[in-house]
């Protein structure tokens, strides 16, 4: 269990780490959760669990299924098209932003972030290419300055989190897309076209990926 963050408010802090552990995979799709399970695997009260669960229902990482059951839903393939679609309208234009508003700082802590993503990859470690791939992601996205945006993508990310663990574990981390080192050479030439291109190209990698292990 991760320690909580002392600058966050016990709520957010919970809330945070049931979002983690739904967005890295830790809870499977179609996997039931239930307030008293997550309390335990969180440490914490029912009341920041139980409100953890409503944030997170009302962001569609959690689906409640009535007689209070709570599942992480599986993901067909109309919510794959729905999902993908959102994600290409939105985060190569983050992208595309970042590109023209990064420093030089900026740009090589992206770099370190993607040498955790490639170690990741080289030792075949599921976990932490989610994490660290989801950093990397975030990141560059933050540089943006879009919250609005930003609050969309990640969202967006929870939804497809748990099945991305299960297209991880089926293909292996050799397989998984990573079009960072384009991502970073673009943002170096400060070229925000083929930095928003080389985050659309590693968009459909993981989608074809996904069809392909989800069958959708």
């Amino acid at each position: 269990m991760t320690a909580r963050d002392p600058k966050l408010p016990e709520h957010e802090a919970i809330y945070k780490r049931i979002r983690n552990m739904i967005l890295f995979g830790k809870v499977l799709p179609g996997q039931p959760v239930t307030i008293l399970g997550l309390k335990d695997a969180v440490g914490a009260g029912v009341t920041p669990v139980r409100e953890a669960i409503r944030r997170l229902t009302a962001e569609g990482a959690l689906e409640a299924l009535g007689n209070r059951r709570i599942c992480v839903p599986e993901l067909t393939a109309q919510r794959v098209d729905e999902i993908y679609f959102a994600r290409f309208a939105i985060e190569p234009k983050m992208a595309e932003l970042a590109a023209t508003r990064a420093s030089d700082a900026d740009i090589a802590s992206l770099e370190a972030l993607d040498e955790n993503v490639d170690k990741a990859i080289e030792t075949g470690n599921i976990e932490a290419y989610l994490e660290s791939n989801f950093r990397f992601h975030f990141a560059l996205y933050d540089m943006a300055g879009t919250p609005i945006l930003r609050k969309i993508a990640t969202s967006l990310w929870l939804q497809f989190g748990p099945s991305h663990r299960v297209v991880s574990g089926r293909f292996g981390t050799s397989n998984l897309p990573d079009m960072h080192s384009e991502t970073i050479a673009s943002m170096r030439r400060r070229d925000a076209e083929a930095t928003a291109s080389a985050i659309e190209g590693d968009l459909q990698q993981g989608l074809d990926l996904m069809r392909q292990a989800l069958g959708v």
